[in-house]
C-alpha cells in the first residue's frame, strides 16, 4: 500500500477539492445535456468539474495519473503502473438532469490493483464521506466550503443484518434483468432505487445492505465508493467473493460484475 495515500492531511485537502468541483456542478444544475459517443450524457458541469480536480490533483499529487471521465471520452487514457487517481466529476449525470439530488464527485486513489483511499461528495446533499486506512467518515459540507467547515463529521461503519432482512439499493437509472434476479432468488424484497455511488456510502453508514450490479462499468464510477465502503467494514467483490482488480489498462478500465455489501451481508454468506 502507498503510505502517502492514507496521510490524513491530503485526504482531507482533496475532500476540500471534490467540495470545489461541486460548488461547479451546483452553478450549473439542471442544465442542458450532449451525448457522447459511447450514448451516455454529458453536461457543462461534468467538464467544469473535471477541470477543478485535474488543476488540484496537479498540486496535490503531482506525476500521479489521473483516469478521468471526460478526458478518456477525448482520448486520453492514463499510462500507469500500478498507482492511478480514477475520477468521475459528475457519477449520476442523469439524476443531475432530473435535479433529484443523487449525484456525486468521486475521487479514488487506486495502488496495485485496488482503491486504498476514496473522497465521494454529494453537493446537493451537502454530505461527504472519506475512507481510507480501515477509517471511513461522514460529515455535512456544503458545496464550495473547505473541509475545515465541515460539521457532524463522524466515523461509520456497515450494520448487522435487519431482523427484517437486508435492504438493497437498486440503480435508479440502469436497472438490468441479471440484478432483479439475483434479489429474488434471495428472497429481498426492500429494493430501494438510488442513483451513481451514493448507494454504496448508503451501505458504508449503515443504512442498507448490498447492491448488486450485473454489468460492465468504468473503475472511476466505484473506485472512491469502493475504497469507502471497504474502510467502513464492507465489500466490493466480484459475486464469487473474488477481488475487483482496478488499473486495467488491457480492458480500458472496465471491471467485472460484482457485489457491493454490508460486512454482516458478506457473512451470513448472501452473496
Amino acid at each position: 500500500m502507498d503510505t502517502t495515500f492514507q496521510d490524513a492531511r491530503l485526504l482531507d485537502a482533496l475532500g476540500t477539492l471534490a467540495s470545489r468541483a461541486g460548488a461547479e456542478i451546483m452553478a450549473h444544475y439542471g442544465g442542458a445535456a450532449t451525448i457522447k459517443g459511447d450514448g451516455s450524457p454529458v453536461t457543462a458541469a461534468d467538464t467544469a468539474a473535471e477541470a477543478v480536480i485535474l488543476a488540484g490533483l496537479a498540486r496535490l499529487l503531482p506525476g500521479v495519473p489521473v483516469l478521468a471521465e471526460e478526458a478518456a471520452a477525448a482520448g486520453h487514457w492514463p499510462v500507469c503502473e500500478g498507482t492511478l487517481v480514477a475520477v468521475d466529476p459528475l457519477d449520476g449525470t442523469r439524476e443531475f438532469i432530473q435535479k433529484n439530488g443523487e449525484f456525486t464527485v468521486n475521487i479514488g486513489l487506486v495502488t496495485a490493483g485496488r482503491p486504498v483511499a476514496g473522497i465521494v461528495f454529494a453537493p446537493a446533499l451537502s454530505r461527504l464521506w472519506i475512507g481510507a486506512g480501515g477509517r471511513a467518515e461522514a460529515m455535512d459540507l456544503p458545496p464550495g466550503a473547505p473541509i475545515e467547515a465541515a460539521t457532524g463529521r463522524r466515523d461509520i461503519r456497515t450494520r448487522p443484518l435487519p431482523a427484517g432482512g437486508p435492504v438493497a439499493l437498486v440503480s435508479r437509472s440502469h436497472a438490468d434483468a441479471a440484478t432483479s434476479a439475483y434479489y429474488a432468488e434471495r428472497g429481498i424484497a426492500d429494493q430501494r432505487p438510488v442513483g451513481s455511488s451514493l448507494k454504496y456510502t448508503l451501505i458504508a453508514e449503515g443504512e442498507a445492505d448490498v447492491s448488486a450490479r450485473f454489468a460492465s462499468i468504468t473503475e472511476w464510477d466505484i473506485a472512491a465508493a469502493h475504497a469507502v465502503l471497504a474502510a467502513a467494514g464492507g465489500e466490493m467483490t466480484r459475486p464469487d467473493g473474488s477481488p475487483l482488480v482496478y488499473g486495467r489498462a488491457d480492458r480500458q478500465f472496465r471491471t467485472d460484475h460484482f457485489i457491493a455489501c454490508s460486512a454482516a451481508y458478506a457473512a451470513a454468506g448472501r452473496r
